[in-house]
C-alpha cells in the first residue's frame, strides 16, 4: 500500500476537469463515498452545490489536504487511553503507540512524529468548561489538521483499600498520593480540582509519578499508594474504589493528510464493528455517542 495519496498537482484530473465529483473524492481518498457526504455536513472539505450536485474544486481540495505531504510515521502520541489502546491493537490498523501525557504528545505532534495525538486538558482559565481547544489553536491555527472527539471519560481519583468511604478531596488529605507527569491532562485536572478545594499536593505525601494511566492502577492495587488521578473504568477493572472528580473530553488531533492514510482510517473504521460495541458494554465510565465528531478546525483550512 503507498505512504502517500495520490498527487493532486496537475492542472486537471483525470477526467479532464478542475472539479471533483463525489465519487472522484472517494476514490482519490481512498475513503467510502458516506465518509465524502459526512466531511461536507460537517463543513470539513471544500466543495460547491451547483444544479443539486457536489462539486469538489482541484485547487480548494488541494490546499485543504495541505501545502506538502511529507509523510508522518503511523504512531499516535498523546496521553493514555485504554479504550483507544485496544482499539489500536484490535484493529490491526498499523499505528504504534508513543504516549507520555497531552501536552509531551502536542510537542510530538508538531515535531511531526506522530500523525495524532490524543488529549484531555482542561481550560483551567476559561469561565465555562472547555476542553483541548485552548491548546491546539493556540499552537494549530496556521496547520492543516483537526480535533476528533474520542470519548467523555469519567475522571476522578483511584482508591486503594480503607478509602471506599472517601466522599471529597478533603478527606484524603494527608493520605499517600501517586502523581502523572507535568503536561499529563489528569494531573492538570488535579491540580486544579486541589486548589479549587483549598488544598495543593503539600497537604499529601508524594510517593510516586506515574506516565501511564495503567501505572497509576498498579501503585494504588499494589498498595504503594492510597490514591491517584485516574479513570472510572480501570479503578472498576481491577476492583478499586473511585472517587468522581469530573467529566473529561478526550479527543484526537489529526494531521488532515494522515486522517485519509489507510491505517487512521482502519481505525475508524473498527469503532464502528461488532466487536468495538461489544467491548464498550465492558468499559464504565465512557460515552463514545460522538466518536469521530469534528470538534474543530483551522478557519485558514
Amino acid at each position: 500500500m503507498p505512504d502517500k495519496l495520490p498527487s493532486l498537482m496537475p492542472e486537471q484530473t483525470a477526467t479532464g476537469h478542475e472539479f471533483l465529483t463525489t465519487r472522484e473524492v472517494a476514490d482519490l481518498l481512498r475513503i467510502k463515498e458516506r465518509k465524502v457526504y459526512d466531511l461536507v455536513a460537517e463543513d470539513a472539505i471544500p466543495c460547491i452545490k451547483a444544479t443539486g450536485k457536489l462539486l469538489f474544486p482541484r485547487a480548494a481540495l488541494k490546499a485543504w489536504l495541505g501545502q506538502n505531504d511529507a509523510h508522518r510515521p503511523n504512531v499516535v502520541s498523546g496521553s493514555h487511553d485504554p479504550l483507544l489502546d485496544w482499539a489500536i491493537r484490535e484493529s490491526a490498523c498499523g499505528l504504534a503507540t508513543q504516549l507520555d501525557g497531552s501536552l509531551s504528545g502536542l510537542d510530538c505532534f508538531e515535531a511531526r512524529n506522530s500523525l495524532a495525538t490524543g488529549l484531555h486538558v482542561l481550560d483551567v482559565d476559561a469561565g465555562v468548561e472547555s476542553w483541548n481547544t485552548h491548546v491546539v489553536l493556540d499552537r494549530f491555527a496556521q496547520t492543516p489538521v483537526v480535533l476528533i472527539h474520542w470519548a467523555w471519560r469519567k475522571q476522578g481519583l483511584v482508591l486503594g483499600k480503607n478509602h471506599a468511604s472517601i466522599n471529597s478531596l478533603i478527606e484524603l488529605k494527608g493520605c499517600r498520593i501517586a502523581i502523572r507527569q507535568a503536561g499529563a491532562g489528569g494531573m492538570i485536572l488535579l491540580q486544579h480540582e486541589l486548589k479549587t478545594a483549598g488544598l495543593s499536593l503539600n497537604d499529601f505525601e508524594v510517593v510516586d509519578t506515574c506516565r501511564t494511566e495503567s501505572e497509576v492502577i498498579a501503585a494504588v492495587a499494589s498498595g504503594q499508594a492510597d490514591c491517584a488521578p485516574g479513570l472510572e473504568n480501570l479503578a472498576a477493572l481491577y476492583g478499586l474504589d473511585f472517587l468522581p472528580l469530573r467529566e473529561e473530553r478526550f479527543d484526537l488531533l489529526v494531521d488532515r493528510y494522515s486522517y485519509f492514510t489507510p491505517a487512521f482510517q482502519t481505525l475508524l473504521e473498527f469503532t464502528h464493528s461488532e466487536i468495538f460495541q461489544k467491548k464498550l458494554i465492558h468499559m464504565p465510565g465512557y460515552n463514545t455517542e460522538a466518536l469521530g465528531k469534528v470538534v474543530w478546525l483551522p478557519e485558514a483550512f
